[in-house]
């Protein structure tokens, strides 16, 4: 399976994880909360937000584009820190699920 196609499938295994543990919104927020010019949009979304609005839709534009991937990628620990308060590992399948999508922006083949 390419690159690609992986990452597409962990896109979508992402969505399933954050749709089972009711993090997926149906509504964005604010139209000024994208307009933040800080790293996951920190200053202006919770990192579920960040993920769903802008992180997930931008990788399936770059991806049905054909246009370059990210090198340097590791998102997987600012969700782990966000959510570390949590005592009930709810959030260990998405961790999982980021993680390795992390690994696959660090392979040479991206």
């Amino acid at each position: 399976m390419s690159t690609a196609k992986q990452i597409l499938y962990k896109l979508q295994l992402i969505e399933e994880a954050m749709r089972e543990i009711d993090l997926w919104q149906s509504h964005p927020p604010k139209p000024e909360a994208f307009e933040s010019v800080e790293p996951f949009s920190i200053d202006r979304m919770l990192a579920e937000e960040w993920l769903q609005w802008v992180l997930i839709p931008r990788m399936y534009a770059l991806l049905e584009q054909g246009l370059a991937l990210p090198t340097a990628f590791a998102i997987a620990p600012y969700f782990e820190e966000s959510y570390k308060e949590d005592t009930t590992g709810r959030y260990q399948q998405l961790f999982k699920h980021l993680r390795a999508l992390d690994r696959l922006f660090m392979q040479d083949n991206v």
